[in-house]
Order: C-alpha cells, then structure tokens, then sequence
C-alpha cells in the first residue's frame, strides 16, 4: 500500500491568486479605456531565431511570475485578481510577408510612414483587454510576443503587456535581458538572476515604507477637492475631434549628440533634471501653438513618473517585474513670454518639494481614485477628452549604449512606450538617451490630436530645447519669441 502511494504521480500545482493592488487596480480599469498597453518593438536586418526568443520569453515567465498570470475580473464583487499558472503560457504569434502586409495596407498612412513605426502603433491599439464577445469573468493574458516579416531583410520583434504587471524600469529590465539572449550573453535558458522567481510580487502600496503614506483624513480630502477643482482650471492642447473613436499615434523627438550634451549640461549647471526641461519645452510649444498674446496666462499640468523601487522597504532591484512607479501632478501658469530654464527651474522645484513632503505616496491613492472616476465618468473631462494632464514625463531618462553584439544580431533600433488613448495625458514621453542622443517617444491620443498638429508641436519643442543647449555656454535664457 506504501508502496502505491510512494509511486503516484505528484499531484498537480495549483494556480495562484491575489488581489490587485490599489495602483494596479487603477490600470485595470485604464486599459480596457486604452491608456495602459505597454510595447516593445525591435527592428532587426537579421532573421530573428524563433526557438531562442520562444526559450527567453519562456524563461521571462518562469522567473517572474506575473508575467504569465491572467487576470480575472469578478463581477460580483468589481474586483481584480492575478491568477499564476504553475508554467509559462505565451507563444510567439509570427506574421509572414503576406500577413505583415495586410496589417500595414490597413494604415491609411502606409505609404509614407516607415514600416516599424506602423507595427509599433499596430501593437499599441492591439486591446486584447477589450473584448466585447468575452465573458466578463474570462481570464486575460497579460503577455503577448509577435513576430513581423517586413521583408526579407527587415523583422519586427513585439512585446506587448498590461501596464500593472509591467511598467518602464520593467520593460527595460526585460528588454536588456532578451539583448543579452539574443547577444548569446544570456544563462542558457535558466531562470536568470531576475527576482520573484516563486513568489507572486507584491504591488507597490506593500512596499512602501512605515508612516510614509500617512495622511489625515480632512487633508485627504482637501487634496482630492483640490485636484478637482484644479482641473477644471487647466488648459489643454486644442483638441481637434472628441467625438471619433481614439487610438494612441507616435512621434519621435530625436536630438545629435551635441545638442544632447548641451541640454543637458545646462540641466545640471542648474541642478535640475532633464525631466523638466522637457515637459517646460512643451508646455511653452503648447502655448505658442495658441498664437495667444504674451501676457495671457494658462495653467498646464505636468504629470511626473518616478521609479520608485530604490526607496520602497525592501528595496526592489530594477530587475523586480511589475508596476512600482509612482505619479506627481504640479500645476504650472505660463504666459508667453516664459523663459525655458525659468520654467524648467519652476517645474524641477515643485516636483522636488513634493518628493521632499512624500506625496508620491501620500498621494498615491488619492490619484487612483480620480483616475478611476475619470474613466467612470468622462464628463469630469474637459470636453468628455479623458485628458487629466497636458503632458507626463519620467524623472530619469533610460540610458543605453549600442555594441558590437547588437549590431551582430542585426538590431537596427527599438521603441518603448505605453498607450495613452484612454484616460492620460495629451502628450506621454518615453525618453532614452542611446550612445549619447536624446530619443523620445511621444505617445498622444488620436483623432483628439492630429499627427500634423503633434509633428509641429515636437517640432517646436526640439527648437526651444536645442535653443537652450546653445545658449548655455554663454549662460543666457533661451526664449520662445
């Protein structure tokens, strides 16, 4: 009978569960409204091995396990959870010739936009979080990897994700390791050095230090009366169709070397952050773009992501996969004849003061609950747009440098960013610094926004930032007239 027993077959692993998180509930409820679909896209000159990435994604899934959770809404309660199966679910989807093709004739911009950036907008917009024909109950994928033909010299490599399983530092993380695989630099489809690799990640509001979130309840609610009332004050790009289906378009602000250099030098001769040289940039093309006079004043808010894994209990490494970034909304009146470090000074001072206070934490909860109700109720917006900032930005910019293995495997570029068609701001930038040259993706929401309108506006604000970083070796203010 001893025997019997001792030669059963082991009984078979369970699926685990847990609760979303507060933050991680928010973009549950973001990403059916389409803001919140994180992608990586890769262009290669060199046929990608597919036996590889299917290893390295399946090693990716084995070695964090919300990655190949499903996530399941209950109806009755309104809740979220993360359901982890015991092993790695994702297969490559791979798109022939034909197949890419089909995709990119359907763009009604086919023929003048290069055919990655098609792909990676085709990613974006690719909502398998929304789907009316699947029961409500219905368990969802939180990881997708696809495969493009361009051509016969040309691949697309697609990553997509839900955003509370995968933010920035996230994406990075995974996106260096896949390099190193594809490089052949990688641990030979082990499970890695990444953290998380039996345990389900916790979300963010578990890590946060003793007392650091602590908030009275009257100023609790004084905040988010504030923050209401604030925003029916802001000014918004103007928005050319509110009433047409949305979709999330990308443009790209790419700075030389030396242009880089000189931004930012000029940042840190003033002991501010790139971030907010940035988001100064657009507001100040924002309002030029409004051909107002220069005495008349609008208010602009500025959301900023920080990572915030360096300053959790414990500290997260950043290669622990999930979503640990944390938001500050400043508001910020400009008139037209603002100087850029003036305002990029402005903009640092108050996201910095409101780091000092904690309301990264604070306050956390509070913008979760705004954000759901925004998406609840968009007539909260202005012109229903869902737009509850003018621009986002992150503290720190994502630093890389090409090498020689990467040329070997063929990479030629990649892109990473999230969608914003939903709830979000007008503008989201995604900002790399890669072999010393400023790359940002701007994502925006469309047709709110036109790509013509959106060209210009990046186009202005590489003016104002490449006019500053001139200017500063003379130590002069750059201006937007």
């Amino acid at each position: 009978m001893g025997d019997h027993a001792s030669n059963s077959p082991p009984e078979p692993l369970e699926p685990r569960a847990r609760p979303a998180g507060g933050t991680e509930y928010s973009w549950c409820k973001a990403v059916p409204t389409g803001t919140g679909i994180t992608v990586l896209t890769l262009i290669l000159s060199k046929p990608p091995d597919l036996s590889l990435l299917q290893n390295t994604f399946n090693k990716f899934q084995s070695s964090h396990p919300l990655l190949r959770s499903k996530l399941r809404f209950d109806p009755t309660s309104s809740t979220f959870s993360f359901i982890t199966p015991p092993s790695p679910q994702t297969q490559i989807q791979p798109f022939d010739l034909p197949s890419t093709s089909r995709i990119l004739q359907a763009h009604p911009n086919a023929h003048s936009i290069d055919p990655h950036h098609l792909i990676l907008e085709h990613e974006l917009n690719q909502n398998t979080w929304r789907d009316n024909d699947k029961p409500l109950d219905a368990d969802a994928d939180m990881f997708f990897a696809s495969v493009y033909a361009l051509s016969d010299a040309r691949w697309v490599v697609a990553l997509r994700f839900h955003t509370s399983v995968c933010d920035r530092a996230s994406a990075v993380a995974l996106l260096r390791e896949l390099l190193e695989e594809m490089c052949g630099g990688g641990s030979g489809g082990t499970e890695g050095e990444f953290e998380g690799k039996t345990e389900v990640s916790l979300g963010i509001e578990d890590y946060i230090p003793s007392g650091k979130d602590r908030k009275a309840f009257w100023a609790r609610g004084v905040d988010v009366l504030g923050y209401s009332l604030n925003s029916f004050r802001l000014s918004q790009l103007d928005f050319l169709d509110v009433e047409s289906p949305r979709f999330s378009q990308v443009v790209r602000l790419q700075m030389s070397a030396d242009e880089t250099s000189k931004l930012v030098d000029g940042c840190k001769t003033r002991g501010i952050k790139l971030c907010s040289a940035i988001a100064a940039a657009g507001v100040l093309a924002a309002h030029a773009s409004k051909h107002l006079t220069d005495s008349q004043k609008e208010k602009y808010a500025v959301v900023t992501l920080m990572d915030c894994r360096p300053i959790l209990e414990p500290i997260l490494s950043n290669n622990h996969i999930g979503f640990y970034h944390s938001a500050i909304l400043n508001t910020h009146d400009v008139t037209g004849d603002e100087q850029l470090w003036e305002l990029a000074i402005r903009c640092y001072t108050s996201f910095n003061n409101a780091k000092k206070y904690n309301k990264h934490f604070t306050d956390m909860s509070d913008l979760n609950f705004l954000m759901c109700k925004a998406i609840d109720n968009p007539g909260l917006t202005p012109s229903s747009s869902l737009r509850t900032a003018f621009i986002s930005v992150f503290e720190e910019p994502v630093t890389d440098e090409s090498s020689e293995k990467h040329r070997e495997v063929g990479l030629e570029d990649y892109v990473g960013c999230s969608s914003v068609h939903g709830v979000g701001p007008s503008i989201a930038v995604f900002d790399t610094i890669r072999d010393g040259k400023l790359d940002c993706a701007c994502v925006y929401p469309s047709p709110l926004h036109s790509r013509e309108q959106m060209l210009g506006l990046i186009d202005s604000m590489k003016k104002v930032l490449v006019g500053a970083g001139n200017l500063v070796e003379n130590g002069k203010n750059f201006t937007t007239t």
